[in-house]
């Protein structure tokens, strides 16, 4: 993997490689299944203490509006009451649960995300399509272990991920909305399979390949491979017909096993050697979309890989806050695409990192959030790249609806919220529309940048000195140095103190 650049980096605060064994868990709300996988991780592997799986069919929930119903709720929450003593005794840190494309669709999502919350007393964090394909990537990479370039294709309940790589780093990644639960919905809604069925199934899932079909055969790989449940029960039935070796799926094979689905008529009469009963009505529209794959890329056969998106959490895991947490790389790459200027970002978040020493054990600030005032202070003027008026909203944007490689769609929230705060009138709005739950601690952090930006306004060579900072709950004391010239600094911080009393924070100065 790469090494960061010095401006993002791993802080001092953060953990060092114990020489015991680190017990790592992920949970995978999946569309079709939520996964839970305990593993302890020493000497660069995993061993694997629990693994659970569930059949929870969360894309099967949503309404024709796209709202959860509350039926898929309570399976979700009791699916995860069932994981909760799996968790104890692990260590907030090495514990991460994501959510995939039913959560990202899903318009009343984070009413079930602060009831999931609660529950296992963690967070949870929705992950874009192409983050989820790096994850997966990063999984079955790991399972794969063999050297050259290769097609990692991964089926889930509501999107489809496709990655090429070499050895653990993704060269191309893709999420195309076609999953085997939204397909048994759109294609055997009422339970019959046919000829004509199946194949407008595959056409649909042709015309979503058909985005990335020509890109990826140019870039090539030698070696396909698939993941997780779909693949794995396409593979099983494929051996127990003995159209195949075990956990290769053929080309003849999967023809085969076309065929049989055809003939059993009905979803719920599909009954083949090798399949589990809980997959059998998802299953055809999961071969329909494995055929369409098949098609577009003119694939032979594809192994079958033990590997997928809890194994990729939990080896990124292992890299956050090292050298290798792939945000440094997603970060500086950032910095110098939009040609951040690199001296005023370290100056504010030297500052901002002063500043937060002061006041870190009054608001309890965890390394967490230390950490993403550093990110967000090298990054403020990220907007300027579009334009200088309002340039503080185009850095918004740009952090919150950009793919970056490593963070969830949470961490980019707030990487975004406190980009847009950080000048002229705080953005009350957006910041009540944030999670109650993130509120408190979110306003915190960008009223610290807020002032590390106005110390900076000048932008000076080094790092000026900086004013000695109090809290009293929410109220904030900045005490000017009598050496410090406070003309243009005092204009600008009793401004300051107009903006955050507008928003119902108070901010008082004094010079000693």
């Amino acid at each position: 993997m790469t090494v960061p650049t010095d401006r993002f980096s791993a802080t001092a605060s953060d953990p060092a490689t114990a020489a015991e064994p680190r017990r790592l868990a992920a949970i995978d709300l999946g569309s079709n299944s939520f996964h839970l996988l305990v593993a302890n991780y020493q000497d660069d592997r995993l061993q694997v203490v629990a693994r659970l799986g569930e059949k929870v069919q969360l894309a099967a929930g949503l309404d024709e509006d796209g709202v959860l119903r509350e039926d898929a709720m309570t399976r979700a929450l009791d699916c995860l009451a069932r994981f909760a003593p799996f968790l104890e005794g692990i260590a907030r840190r090495d514990l991460r649960v994501v959510g995939t494309n039913a959560l990202r669709d899903a318009r009343n999502s984070q009413a079930l995300i602060e009831r999931a919350e609660a529950l296992l007393g963690h967070r949870i964090e929705i992950i874009a399509g192409r983050e989820e394909a790096r994850l997966i990537y990063l999984g079955a990479a790991h399972a794969v272990a063999e050297d050259g370039r290769r097609l990692i294709v991964d089926i889930g309940g509501g999107s489809t991920e496709f990655i090429i790589g070499e050895h653990f780093e993704p060269l191309a990644l893709e999420s195309l909305r076609m999953g085997c639960v939204t397909f048994t919905r759109r294609f055997f809604d009422d339970g019959e399979i046919s000829e004509k069925r199946m194949r407008r199934a595959e056409l649909a899932a042709l015309s979503e390949l058909a985005n990335i079909q020509r890109p990826y055969q140019r870039l090539g790989w030698s070696d396909p491979v698939g993941s997780s449940g779909t693949i794995k029960a396409a593979a099983a039935v494929i051996a127990a017909a003995g159209q195949g070796p075990e956990g290769v799926i053929t080309r003849d094979g999967l023809a085969n096993l076309r065929r049989q689905l055809i003939k059993c008529k009905q979803l719920d009469r599909v009954d083949l050697p090798g399949l589990k009963a809980d997959r059998s009505r998802i299953f055809p529209a999961g071969i329909a979309i494995l055929g369409a794959i098949f098609e577009a890329f003119d694939l032979e056969q594809m192994r079958y890989a033990d590997g997928a998106l809890r194994e990729g959490v939990l080896y990124d895991m292992v890299g956050r806050h090292s050298p290798e947490d792939s945000r440094f790389k997603t970060l500086d790459g950032l910095a110098r695409n939009y040609r951040v200027d690199a001296r005023q970002a370290e100056n504010v978040a030297a500052t901002a990192q002063a500043l937060c020493e002061q006041v870190r054990e009054a608001w309890a600030l965890d390394d967490d959030e230390v950490r993403f005032l550093d990110w967000a202070s090298r990054l403020h003027e990220i907007g300027l790249a579009i334009s200088h008026s309002q340039f503080h909203r185009h850095g918004a944007y740009l952090l919150e609806h950009s793919d970056l490689a490593g963070f969830s769609r949470p961490e980019q929230r707030l990487l975004a919220f406190l980009v847009r705060a950080h000048r002229r009138k705080f953005p009350v709005k957006e910041w009540q529309a944030l999670p109650a739950s993130e509120q408190r601690s979110h306003a915190r952090l960008a009223r610290l940048l807020r002032l590390a930006v106005l110390i900076n306004h000048s932008r000076p060579e080094q790092p000026p000195g900086v004013p000695r900072l109090d809290a009293d709950g929410e109220a904030l004391h900045l005490t000017l140095a009598p050496q410090e010239d406070p003309a243009l600094l005092l204009n600008d911080l009793e401004q300051e103190v107009d903006y955050q009393a507008a928003a119902g924070f108070t901010l008082t100065l004094s010079r000693d």
